[in-house]
């Protein structure tokens, strides 16, 4: 087996409200999205439809928003489990000082950046539907540029 890719999947309430947050506040843009009668695909939101699925990118991350009922039917182990994780989707960027102030400017539920033993630069934010974000810098990596 070879793994190619990983990109999480978020159980979400409303895909309009994730992707306008993930839009909004952390530059995603939306690359696909599914309506709820399952039968095409799109790149953009109809006014009055309503989507069970949506996929945005940023740089080479991907991120997959599927709401509940769907993601219920699909994902059989997440039956009886909440909204949100107990795990943290941390990511590696450069430029960490300036995206945290513009995060920080826009008053979202994040930590403090602090550096950590492992030679990183970091800070988390907990997203709308309860995800935390982990976001990192290479401290060794700043002091070479």
């Amino acid at each position: 087996m070879k793994i190619i890719k990983l990109t999480p999947n978020f159980e979400v309430a409303d895909i309009k409200e994730s992707v306008a947050y993930y839009e909004t506040n952390l530059g995603f843009k939306l690359i696909m999205t599914v309506p709820s009668t399952q039968d095409e695909i799109e790149q953009t939101f109809k006014e009055n439809k309503e989507y069970v699925y949506a996929m945005m990118q940023r740089d080479h991350i991907d991120l997959f928003f599927q709401r509940s009922d769907s993601f219920k039917a699909d994902v059989v182990f997440a039956q009886d489990l909440p909204i949100g994780a107990s795990v943290s989707f941390y990511m590696e960027i450069e430029g960490i000082e300036k995206f945290y102030q513009d995060v920080r400017s826009k008053r979202l539920e994040i930590t403090d950046v602090k550096t950590t033993w492992y030679g990183m630069q970091e800070f988390y934010l907990k997203d709308l539907n309860g995800y935390i974000l982990g976001f990192a810098e290479k401290l060794n990596k700043k002091q070479n540029t």
